[in-house]
């Protein structure tokens, strides 16, 4: 018995910035988890995973990674996915400057 599909976004660093990034529903990309597209099918996750890898001009190790549905959007289930989604830990730039205002 096959297990049931855990749902998926896209996610990869985005080459210039080296950022992380979340492709949305439309393609595009974005620098927050609860913009990016939810996908719930398997065949699907696996396309849009596809269409990232051909993108290497722009972007750098996407791969799919477990979410769930949340009230603002996709949330991370994994302790990693939820690391990245607040930028460097080096340094307070960027998400986490942001995230102290």
């Amino acid at each position: 018995m096959s297990r049931k599909f855990t749902p998926k976004v896209v996610t990869a660093n985005d080459l210039r910035e080296g950022c992380v990034i979340y492709m949305t529903e439309t393609g595009s990309w974005s620098m927050h988890h609860h913009e990016a597209e939810l996908i719930e099918d398997e065949a699907i996750a696996e396309l849009r995973l596809l269409k990232a890898l051909g993108q290497g001009d722009r972007i750098v190790g996407a791969y799919l990674a477990d979410a769930k549905p949340g009230l603002k959007g996709p949330e991370p289930i994994h302790f990693r996915e939820v690391f990245r989604t607040r930028g460097p830990s080096n340094y307070a730039h960027g998400k986490q400057e942001a995230a102290n205002v």
